[in-house]
């Protein structure tokens, strides 16, 4: 007697297997025409939005307008400290 159920069901996966394959390239043809047909757009301005309002270099204390603490003053201070037990 002839084991025939085993081909059967090897026929039956790669079936859904050709299924799988073929609309998972419709679904990647439709996103391609997607992106095709989507524009581009262009940033109103010469800036970029992510980095607009950003300055260079050394930033202000957040918390020193709470504190009305210049950001110079408590600097010199701390290295007056560290001069003086330095000096001791």
């Amino acid at each position: 007697m002839a084991n025939t159920r085993p081909s059967v069901n090897k026929r039956r996966k790669e079936a859904n297997r050709r299924e799988k394959k073929a609309a998972k390239a419709e679904k990647r043809a439709a996103r391609a025409a997607d992106k095709s047909a989507k524009v581009p757009v262009a940033p109103s301005g010469d800036e970029d939005p992510d980095i607009a309002g950003i300055v260079p270099g050394p930033q202000p204390l957040p918390w020193a307008e709470f504190a009305d603490i210049e950001p110079e003053e408590e600097e010199s201070e701390e290295q007056e400290e560290g001069q003086e037990e330095n000096a001791s």
